[in-house]
Order: C-alpha cells, then sequence, then structure tokens
C-alpha cells in the first residue's frame, strides 16, 4: 500500500510495479485497437476512392455493358439483390424468431441445449456449403419439375440459411433477458403462457429482434459463394423468381477479375454500392438498439 500512494498523498506512484503494468497494458490495448481499425479503414477507403470515381447516375438505371462498351450500369443486380434477400428474410424471419420462442418459453432444458448446439454449428458451416445445399435441394428440384434451374428462389433460400441461425441466436439471447417478473406478472394477472408471451414477452424483446434480423440481412447482402451455386448470374432485368438473377456480390465478383477496363469500373462501383447499403442497415440496426436504450 506504501509502494502504491506515499505516506500523506492521495497522488498514485509512477514508479510502482501495478501502475507500469497498467500503464502498459492501457497502451498495448490501445496499439492493438489501432491495429484492428487499420485494415478496415484501408479498405473503406481503397473502395470509397475507387468507387466514387466511377460513380454516375447511369449506373442505377442501366444494364451490364458488353466487354468493350461503354456506359451501362447495374440496376438489375440492385433489384436482384433486394429482391433475394427479401425472399431471404420471408423465409428466414419468422422461422428463426418462432424457433426462439420455443427454445426459450416452450421447450426442455435438454431440447433446447442440442437445438442451440446445432444452430452454433450452422452458424459456423461455410457459406459455400449452404449454396451447395440449395442447388441441391431448389435448382435441381426445378429442373425435374422444368420450371427452371437457376433462380432468384434458390438464392434467396441460400441466404435463409445463412440469415437462419443469427436470427435464432440474437432473438433466443434478446427473449431470455426479458425479466421474469413480466411473466410471473402476467400469468398472476390470468393470462395463459401463449398470451404471454405474445402479448408482454415479444413486444419487450421486439427491439432486440429487430436488430438481430437487421444485421442478418446486412450479412446476408455481401454473401457471394451461395449466389454463384443458385442464382448464377443474369444481364437482364429480373421478371421472375424462377429466372437467373444478378446480384451485387456476384456481378464485383464477375466484373472485377475481368480484362475489361468498363466492367472494372462497374465493378468498383457496385463495391461501394454494396459496403454503403450494408453500413446502411448496420446504421438502422444501432438506432433500433438506441430506441431502445432510451426506453
Amino acid at each position: 500500500m506504501n509502494s502504491l500512494f506515499p505516506q500523506g498523498s492521495l497522488t498514485r506512484s509512477l514508479s510502482s510495479p501495478r501502475t507500469l503494468v497498467n500503464m502498459v497494458m492501457t497502451g498495448l490495448a490501445f496499439v492493438c485497437g489501432v491495429l484492428a481499425l487499420i485494415p478496415l479503414l484501408a479498405v473503406l477507403y481503397y473502395v470509397v476512392i475507387r468507387g466514387f470515381s466511377s460513380l454516375d447516375t447511369h449506373i442505377f438505371t442501366q444494364l451490364p455493358p458488353p466487354p468493350f462498351g461503354k456506359n451501362g450500369g447495374f440496376g438489375n443486380a440492385i433489384l436482384g439483390t433486394l429482391l433475394m434477400v427479401g425472399i431471404a428474410a420471408i423465409i428466414s424471419v419468422p422461422v428463426g424468431v418462432l424457433a426462439a420462442i420455443y427454445l426459450s418459453e416452450f421447450s426442455s432444458r435438454r431440447i433446447a441445449r442440442w437445438i442451440r448446439f446445432a444452430t452454433n454449428v450452422l452458424s459456423g458451416v461455410p457459406s459455400i456449403i449452404a449454396g451447395v445445399f440449395a442447388y441441391g435441394i431448389v435448382v435441381l428440384t426445378l429442373v425435374k419439375l422444368n420450371l427452371g434451374s437457376y433462380s432468384a428462389l434458390g438464392g434467396g433460400v441460400a441466404l435463409a440459411i445463412l440469415m437462419l441461425p443469427i436470427i435464432v441466436r440474437t432473438t433466443d439471447e434478446a427473449l431470455q433477458l426479458v425479466s421474469q417478473d413480466l411473466r410471473q406478472a402476467s400469468i398472476g394477472l390470468g393470462s395463459t403462457n401463449l398470451q404471454t408471451v405474445i402479448l408482454v414477452v415479444l413486444p419487450t424483446a421486439l427491439p432486440a429482434i429487430v436488430t438481430g434480423s437487421i444485421l442478418a440481412i446486412a450479412r446476408a447482402a455481401g454473401e457471394t459463394a451461395p449466389l454463384i451455386f443458385t442464382a448464377l448470374f443474369s444481364s437482364f432485368w429480373p421478371d421472375s423468381i424462377l429466372k437467373p438473377t444478378a446480384s451485387l456480390a456476384v456481378l464485383v465478383y464477375n466484373f472485377a477479375t475481368s480484362p475489361y477496363q468498363t466492367w472494372q469500373s462497374l465493378a468498383w462501383a457496385a463495391s461501394l454500392i454494396l459496403v454503403f447499403m450494408v453500413l446502411i442497415t448496420s446504421i438502422i440496426a444501432r438506432w433500433v438498439t438506441r430506441k431502445k436504450d432510451l426506453i
């Protein structure tokens, strides 16, 4: 004690071993934080610089040009991305929320433990495996039924598989954070378990559920490998969910590896738009969380 604070003084001694270790570890943590930010800032800087120079209004309204053409855009890829992410959200959000409600409110501990384990395993499965699975389940089935092959529907199913574990985990955790006092008060007033979940627990956990769903959508919007196996690509406007559909991620992959300057410029612009879309969804998620904290 005397080595930390000299007698008659409340000032911490800088020569104390504990103080020196604290200063060194604080500095090391700061350096590690800066090192973690450098790759992110470098990627964002490079994408913004290269992508912003290629931005123009026509890229949102025109189709991709031929290899040696000029101008052109990727409006079909933007619509295709929104279409497939929308299909994935329609599939995964209801299933994920209902599964989390069952885990948190109605299942036994043993069943819940195994389902949570399976969800954690699914969240770690590479995205390309989800694409191969959706290819075998959706694409090949459409071929057998003579309804098509590669399609937006297949892409949406593949993205839904990737979104599902995120939604289940975030919703499950949100429901578990709801105070037991609220449940007991509702049941004490005569409500059933189902009424308690629908009228009390879900509204309380809704901001966290929305946040998890938005983060899952942000992840799905940037996936490439599953869409190569399921939706492939198209140079036309999407007019059916049973036809090959363009997406921003696949467009970036195809055009960035091409030897044509026009396509490479569009790839950088598409990269910037994709990053911007993910940024917007992340900001919305943080805003929802902030509204919850204010309440």
